[in-house]
């Protein structure tokens, strides 16, 4: 979410880049299409979600209230980043929207939809890490799970989570005049840029790192949790090949249900981290001073498209999940079909 930028006067007098989501008319068509189609199954995929953990007293578990943290991020990615794309590529207004001191007019739209998508990337990865971690005690001391994973404890974390995030997404304005939020035309989105790109590292360089290192720091010890924890369920298993057909088992190994949970996690932070690692490497290419118009388009749309993976990993991987979705869409289907 970073870009860098020389001092732009509210509208461009600098011809139009040709981008790969606008070289072309069928460029933009498609680029719409894609947009609106993400943002119906961002808005379907989450709702879905929400409705099954609300309603399913299965769910009402400190799991569940991590997982319905998770699609409030991402529902707020389709309700208000994508369909603002949306309406500035169909009306042609963004070369209006670009300017680096937002504070020259009284209102600038990125200001808030700038911290938001900030904000739920960064809440996204906290609720990835929480998730990884609360498996991680399931899975290596069971008998300790009920105690130390309370429901209150996790509204606390979630509520701290949220708090943290929206924190450090709105620090780079706060605590340096040189950053703005601008509607960058390459991206397509409402990014940080830098009025003036100085010496490295200058005192605005450093508030803008806080987001690679704060998101590659956690990313990195889930990743090494998960492995811990697949690790041991990998032990696990294979003791219990091994004490097949006899009568004493251990009772404080994870059950099923647990060990299905620890894998389910380790795949949404595999997902979010490969589509998060284009959006590292876009950063560091622009410390280096390279432009990557093209490859920020990309980078930031991969990451806006993890919105709307989760539910399809629960689907894919959690059967209680599947089943109750499948009970939760049945009485719509039936109804629609019956209307048909």
């Amino acid at each position: 979410m970073i870009e860098t930028s020389t001092p732009t006067m509210l509208v461009q007098t600098e011809p139009a880049r040709c981008t790969v989501c606008c070289c072309t008319l069928a460029h933009k068509v498609l680029i719409v299409l894609f947009m609106v189609l993400l943002i119906l199954a961002i808005l379907f995929g989450n709702l879905v979600t929400l409705a099954v953990v609300l309603r399913t007293k299965h769910f009402h578990t400190p799991q569940g209230y991590l997982k319905a943290s998770l699609a409030v991020a991402d529902l707020a990615v389709g309700i208000f980043l994508v369909p603002l794309s949306v309406y500035l590529m169909v009306t042609d207004s963004a070369p209006e929207w670009t300017s680096y001191n937002s504070q020259s007019v009284s209102f600038h739209p990125c200001n808030v939809i700038g911290p938001i998508f900030a904000g739920c990337t960064l809440v996204s990865i906290t609720t990835i890490s929480l998730l990884t971690i609360e498996r991680s005690i399931a899975v290596l001391r069971p008998l300790h799970k009920d105690s130390v994973i309370t429901r209150k404890r996790t509204t606390i974390l979630i509520v701290l989570s949220w708090v943290g995030s929206f924190f450090l997404a709105v620090s780079p304005m706060v605590f340096s005049s040189e950053i703005a939020l601008e509607y960058n035309s390459c991206s397509r989105m409402c990014n940080y840029a830098l009025g003036t790109i100085g010496e490295f590292p200058s005192q605005a360089w450093k508030i803008l790192l806080l987001f690679p290192v704060f998101d590659f720091t956690l990313l990195g010890g889930t990743v090494v949790i998960n492995i811990i924890s697949l690790s041991s369920i990998r032990q696990h298993s294979r003791r219990r090949k091994h004490l097949a057909g006899r009568e004493c088992q251990s009772t404080t190994k994870p059950t099923f249900s647990d060990i299905k949970a620890a894998r389910t996690i380790g795949t949404l932070t595999v997902a979010f981290t490969a589509s998060f690692t284009p959006i590292a490497v876009f950063v560091v290419g622009n410390v280096l001073g390279n432009k990557w118009c093209n490859f920020s388009f990309f980078a930031f749309w991969i990451l806006a498209t993890n919105s709307c993976w989760n539910v399809i990993i629960y689907s894919v991987r959690a059967q209680k999940f599947r089943l109750c979705a499948y009970k939760l869409l049945m009485p719509f289907l039936r109804k629609n079909t019956t209307k048909g």
